[in-house]
């Protein structure tokens, strides 16, 4: 039987930054600080409400403080992995690469620079996670959070217009009738719930409603953040916080992609590695928040610019080979994904 590590720093929990400062104020910072406490002793002695403090023992004991971890099999996580569907994209070429398309249970990261499509996968794909079953989707819904105002509602209409159409006609391929399956666009509009993030406070705010939000809206099976560097790159003059806040976020996403059977996805934008020593070598572009970061998600898509066509990498996968395609955005009834992938290249 495994027993749960209580020298785990409560930093690594999915806890409000403003009650984790007053905890640490009184010197609990480790998961076995609190075996001792209830909810009224942890609020009169960290000074914070009782809600507060009943919220905190829940995230730190959510079976209870003699509950272990449920033990599962190899054979159990493998069959589980293999039953479970991705989010596909309607885009064959596009789903072969990331194996199924987009997993769930797992967190995906879509990098790039500006202007070169992360944004457009984005709404492609909370679009795509509403597809009916019966066509193969998921019908599942969407949670949207904006740090950098780039969500385009208009933009949404178009691709859930096409889509909506290119279901239908799918359907009726199928044998079904014109008008039966159940999907419109003011259906998909109301199956994206879209948070608009201004600062790195707001972001912190609404990761932390995340799991509620979840257990009110079972239907959820996406959550993009487009994009997770904007909070983060030009408030933080303590880097130290910076990367305790990102680490201890990218637990919170690994917890809620886990346990909710989510797909997370992630827009990163890039920035500028200056060699060591100069004169080595050249700099390069590299996905922005460090190292640290880097290994957060399972999977890593590079969109780029290269003789002024669109490419896509897949750069980081636990079980595809990494593979390259050239891409271009684009909206119609035949084809109703912003992303058509023209070709397939391995490295």
């Amino acid at each position: 039987m495994f027993k749960k590590n209580l020298q785990r720093e409560i930093n690594t929990f999915p806890i409000n930054p403003m009650v984790l400062s007053k905890l640490a104020s009184v010197d609990l910072r480790f998961l076995n600080d609190f075996e001792d406490y209830t909810p009224l002793r942890l609020s009169s002695e960290a000074n914070i409400t009782e809600a507060d403090a009943q919220e905190v023992l829940s995230i730190l004991f959510p079976k209870g403080k003699s509950s272990a971890p449920t033990e599962k099999t190899a054979l159990d996580l493998l069959l589980e992995e293999q039953e479970t569907s991705g989010i596909v994209t309607f885009c064959e070429s596009l789903d072969t690469m990331l194996g199924d398309g987009i997993p769930l249970g797992k967190i995906t990261e879509i990098c790039g620079a500006p202007g070169v499509g992360k944004t457009q996968l984005c709404l492609q794909l909370a679009v795509d996670v509403q597809i009916p079953v019966d066509i193969g989707g998921l019908d599942g819904e969407a949670v949207y959070i904006d740090t950098e105002g780039s969500f385009i509602v208009e933009r949404l209409v178009d691709i859930a217009t096409a889509t909506v159409d290119h279901c239908q006609l799918i359907h009726m391929q199928g044998g079904g009738e014109l008008g039966s399956i159940d999907i419109s666009v003011e259906h998909i509009l109301a199956g994206i719930h879209y948070f608009h993030c201004l600062d790195h406070t707001e972001f912190l705010a609404c990761v932390h409603q995340l799991p509620t939000f979840l257990s009110q809206h079972q239907k959820v099976k996406l959550i993009i953040v487009d994009s997770i560097a904007c909070p983060f790159r030009h408030e933080f003059s303590d880097m130290s916080l910076r990367t305790k806040l990102l680490s201890m976020l990218g637990q919170t996403f690994i917890k809620i992609a886990s346990q909710n059977s989510v797909a997370v996805v992630f827009t990163n934008q890039m920035t500028t590695k200056i060699p060591a020593v100069p004169g080595n070598q050249s700099s390069q572009l590299i996905p922005a928040l460090g190292e640290g970061w880097a290994h957060i998600s399972n999977m890593k898509i590079m969109l780029y610019w290269e003789n002024n066509q669109r490419r896509a990498m897949l750069c980081k996968s636990p079980n595809q080979k990494e593979l390259i395609c050239s891409f271009q955005i684009t909206v119609s009834i035949q084809v109703p994904v912003i992303i058509v992938i023209e070709q397939n290249v391995s490295i």
